[in-house]
């Protein structure tokens, strides 16, 4: 059997999402990959409203078409009972539930875990938000910005001056990533008990996890690490310098022997390794500045590649800063064959083949879905004929 004829981990699995924005569609799109008939249930006539967020790819928004490829488009008024009782015959029929809708929306719908889990009892149910369920800030609504402030990643991100934030969807991606493997983990659990189980994923605890390295910096009221730019706070050399040719290089250090082969390879001041002033991590990361001269001062008369030539010469980590041009132009990715096409509503369109590739399986790469696309091919196999569809189209229901 080859890889593309080979049976995905998830070839059978039926996940229904009531998702907009990042964090659910990620999640989902995850397990879509993997071979999960994803069932994405919108609003009729709007959809998810990060269809809407711009029209960059072929006039259709780049955030919808990264987190949404083989995915079914369902849309249905869920305000409307006929929509409901279409719902529970998916949901009758299905493995997972995501949702990540405004806080207590999908509680007030009957759609919580508990409401579910007596007549559906294999069925697992995600929910994400942006604070958890429970705590004073249960009901707040979150976005990914301000989640990343919460987190406190803005505290350590930006410059001495200015805090930045990421420049993409840091806290809905991990909380996206958590559904995920929280979603897989609870189907591995229910292959033991037959039994769905209910998953909680906040948003603000997927950042805060990935904010351990700065909070256990700052234990017990130590001071926490300072806003270093694109450098690295509390590790130096560590970050951008720029060279004679006005380019601008990345490069890292991480132990005493790779700074003695930075001194002699790199800069060619042997001498600087015995400098009382550069004889440790700490004491480089307080001598920045008089270290920062040093460097300068030597990369000033060299090129972006000479100077790489040299860290490579001296296996001292580097690497080019790219924009998104030079990510699209990779020679890494297109070596190693990592993009593909896919389909759309606008015709072909690359995509980025998933991190994590296997020799036993390829993932799946479908299409974009639109909105309402699959509508007849999801009710005719719920035994709805072409009349009742038609009815349920007039009445707003889809």
């Amino acid at each position: 059997m080859s890889q593309a004829t080979a049976p995905r981990p998830l070839d059978g699995i039926t996940v229904i999402s009531m998702e907009h924005a990042i964090a659910a569609p990620f999640c989902t799109r995850q397990l879509a990959d993997l071979g999960a008939r994803v069932i994405k249930v919108e609003r009729p006539g709007v959809g998810d409203f990060a269809r809407n967020y711009d029209e960059r790819v072929n006039g259709l928004a780049s955030h919808f078409v990264w987190t949404n490829r083989s995915k079914e488009s369902l849309t249905l008024d869920l305000k409307q009972d006929d929509a409901t009782v279409i719902l529970d015959r998916l949901l009758a029929g299905a493995d997972v539930l995501v949702q990540n809708l405004a806080p207590g929306a999908a509680a007030r719908m009957g759609l919580s875990f508990d409401a579910l889990h007596e007549r559906f009892p294999q069925l697992i149910v995600c929910d994400i938000s942006g604070y958890g369920v429970g705590g004073s800030y249960q009901d707040k609504k979150a976005y990914d910005l301000l989640i990343q402030s919460e987190a406190g990643f803005l505290s350590v991100t930006g410059t001495q001056d200015d805090m930045a934030k990421a420049g993409n969807s840091i806290a809905d991606i991990a909380a996206g990533m958590y559904a995920y493997t929280s979603i897989l983990s609870a189907l591995l659990l229910r292959g033991k008990t037959g039994k769905g189980s209910a998953i909680d994923v906040s948003m603000l605890e997927s950042l805060v996890e990935w904010m351990n390295y700065p909070l256990y910096y700052a234990f017990e009221n130590a001071s926490p690490p300072p806003r270093a730019g694109a450098a690295h706070a509390t590790i130096y050399p560590y970050g951008p310098f720029g060279t004679g040719d006005g380019q601008t290089i990345m490069l890292g250090l991480q132990n005493e022997r790779e700074w003695a082969l930075f001194c002699e390879k790199v800069l060619q001041q042997p001498a600087l390794t015995s400098d009382a002033r550069f004889s440790s991590n700490s004491k480089r990361v307080a001598s920045r500045d008089a270290l920062r001269a040093i460097i300068d001062q030597t990369f000033s008369a060299l090129t972006a590649q000479q100077v790489i030539a040299r860290l490579d010469d001296a296996q001292i980590a580097n690497a080019h800063v790219n924009d998104m041009h030079g990510v699209w132009a990779h020679p890494q990715l297109r070596e190693r064959q990592r993009w593909t096409t896919i389909g759309s509503p606008a015709g072909e369109i690359p995509a980025l083949l998933p991190p994590g590739t296997s020799n036993a399986w390829t993932p799946r790469m479908d299409p974009v879905p639109g909105l309402g696309e699959h509508n007849h091919r999801i009710l005719s196999a719920l035994g709805y004929d072409d009349a009742h569809i038609r009815a349920l189209r007039d009445k707003g229901v889809i």
